[in-house]
């Protein structure tokens, strides 16, 4: 590996529940009246939970759509871009074309039949992701392979990135967060879930950091308005002090780089009913997530089943609240694209007897920032090896394999998202 192993300086406190009633004892004192700060919070968020019960209860989609015709040429409408603001999630339809999106799918499985993954595949990695009782696992630990990488590299992802960037507020505090026109790589897997699975799904989570966002003087930082009690002016948009925050060494997945959103790409059709992704399209949820556990009913060194190194979890007994928004995506087709803010409450609906495939390639938006440059040119190093990038498990699979991309096979915009010139 390379000497930058871990980009991150903050170890896991010895004694984390005194250091959570530390926390509140002091978040308490800043804020003064905590269940007036939390009834500002709910009265806000309560305006957008009626809206998208309203919308699906008609038959729609709260997920706001664009074309990515719209979007290269400039035609998405304010009325769409101000809803996709709102709802911190967007479905950007025929993102890629239908058919290259299916050879790409058709290419990932000569990939790994080429190199005998079924023979190598030693279990799953990591503890994030559910696995299924199946010979191959539903997340394929594979990061270097031909469709990633086009699909990293083309200009169609670089240009929905910059259009995602520009929702972010990059200037505030006397500086500029990041440049929202430069998009470093953020290798990540692939899922393929076949035609017949039954899975639990994931629970409704959010990602970057769970007690992190409690206990990190950078994550304070991006949440001093709430933290002063001034609710109304947190803006889940402001990218201040965001690239400064790292997560705790010492988990198997952790996200080393800022990801303004999150986001993967349809390698197959999708029918919204068959376990598919859903959000709670709140940006400001977070808000409500960090004050809860302030509250009198939630013992003083607890925060709502939050624990070391996982997922933030969201659940019926503390976020009932939140819950009320759960939105499923529309029907996809293969080359669309789904993407939600970094702070989305997200996860993945159960299925049984799923029917045909749900096949995707996880690639979020991460601009311009020192920390996701130190971050690219570190993923440079792995990618010539065939490693698997440093926030993934060490598994290597492909350091041996056939027809991995090379480095030489690297376009331009290629060059420039690992920090090369």
């Amino acid at each position: 590996m390379t000497t930058t192993k871990h980009l991150s300086k903050h170890t896991l406190p010895e004694d984390v529940s005194q250091a959570i009633i530390e926390m509140k004892t002091q978040w308490r004192a800043s804020i003064g009246d905590v269940p007036a700060l939390m009834a500002q919070i709910v009265s806000e968020l309560e305006k957008d939970i009626q809206d998208i019960e309203a919308t699906q209860k008609a038959g729609k989609s709260a997920w706001p759509e664009v074309s990515y015709h719209d979007i290269a040429n400039g035609g998405v409408s304010a009325d769409t871009m101000a809803l996709i603001k709102r709802r911190g999630c967007v479905v950007v339809r025929e993102h890629f074309p239908s058919e290259q999106a299916k050879q790409w799918d058709r290419e990932l499985v000569e990939y790994v039949e080429r190199n005998d993954f079924d023979n190598q595949y030693r279990g799953p990695g990591d503890d994030f992701f559910g696995t299924l009782s199946a010979s191959r696992p539903e997340i394929f630990p594979i990061y270097w392979s031909k469709p990633q990488m086009e699909a990293r590299q083309s200009e169609r992802m670089h240009h929905v990135q910059c259009f995602l960037n520009s929702f972010w507020k990059v200037e505030s505090e006397g500086k500029q967060w990041f440049d929202p026109n430069i998009n470093y790589i953020y290798p990540d897997r692939v899922r393929r879930r076949p035609p017949g699975t039954t899975s639990n799904g994931l629970g409704p989570h959010t990602d970057s950091g769970a007690l992190e966002r409690w206990l990190l003087p950078a994550y304070q930082k991006v949440f001093r308005h709430i933290l002063s009690g001034d609710f109304h002016r947190y803006d889940p948009w402001d990218a201040a002090y965001r690239p400064d925050v790292d997560e705790y060494v010492g988990g198997t997945t952790k996200c080393s780089a800022f990801r303004t959103f999150q986001g993967w790409t349809a390698l197959c059709d999708i029918k919204r009913d068959q376990g598919v992704l859903f959000t709670i399209p709140l940006p400001a949820a977070m808000a409500y997530l960090l004050i809860r556990p302030l509250l009198d009913d939630v013992a003083n060194e607890a925060l709502c089943g939050v624990s070391p190194r996982k997922v933030l979890p969201i659940d019926e007994q503390w976020h009932s609240l939140l819950l009320r928004a759960k939105a499923l995506i529309p029907d996809l087709n293969a080359g669309d694209s789904v993407w939600w803010h970094c702070d989305l409450i997200h996860g993945v609906n159960p299925v049984e007897n799923q029917q045909g495939w749900g096949n995707v390639m996880y690639i979020p938006a991460a601009p311009g920032c020192e920390k996701n440059r130190q971050y690219a040119k570190q993923c440079a190093e792995d990618f010539k090896a065939g490693r698997s990038p440093d926030d993934f498990p060490e598994e290597h699979y492909e350091a041996s394999w056939q027809d991995r991309f090379q480095w030489q096979d690297l376009s331009s915009l290629g060059r420039k998202a690992f920090a090369e010139r």
